[in-house]
């Protein structure tokens, strides 16, 4: 068995910010392999995220953001399990980040869940017009394939993060859920823009 020193149990702390048991805990299970090790972290907290993500958000806080210029402001409602973490610094600027790519990206809603099916249906019989004439077996994936396109350009959750782009929101969101362990949603959220 590898022995794992306190400094190594500290830069994986740092790197991850995950608990300090949660990083011995992992270095033990990669040997002491600190890459290893925050991938069994990052599991350990989708899956943590996803048991979380049953229970009830019902504090938080609302904030806003101005973009430079005063051109673009944001109002966006982001919902924690108790108000101890609603003023915790991380909480603070995960609201924030989410406001300022609502300013950057522009999404309508929320998630796909939110759309109006009337508006659904409208893009996917434009999807179906713009692929007539393929096969058949291959159609229904080519209309699925679009919509999926389209719901990361119009969703919240699904965009790409604007500071990360190879995670989306809604990853960003469970990183953070992992790091401060509670569930957290975003209510809703108001865009405005002059002109």
């Amino acid at each position: 068995m590898v022995e794992i020193s306190a400094k190594i149990v500290n830069d994986l702390r740092q790197r991850s910010g995950a608990g300090m048991m949660e990083c011995k805990k992992a270095l033990v299970e990669s040997q002491g392999d600190i890459e290893e090790a925050i991938i069994l972290l990052k599991k350990r907290g989708i899956v943590n995220a996803a048991k979380k993500a049953g229970r009830e958000a019902s504090e938080g806080v609302i904030q806003s953001y101005i973009h430079s210029g005063g051109r673009i402001g944001v109002l966006l409602e982001l919902n924690c399990e108790t108000d101890f973490v609603a003023k915790n610094e991380a909480f603070q600027r995960l609201a924030k980040d989410i406001c300022m790519h609502i300013a950057a990206m522009a999404p309508v809603y929320v998630s796909a869940d939110d759309i109006p099916q009337e508006v659904e249906d409208k893009e996917r019989s434009i999807a179906a017009e713009q692929c007539a004439g393929k096969p058949a077996n291959a159609m229904e994936k080519i209309i699925s394939g679009k919509l999926a396109k389209w719901h990361s350009e119009v969703c919240l959750l699904e965009q790409p993060f604007i500071k990360a782009q190879d995670i989306s929101i809604k990853a960003y969101i469970a990183q953070s859920v992992a790091t401060i362990g509670e569930n957290i949603k975003v209510g809703r959220f108001v865009r405005y823009q002059i002109g």
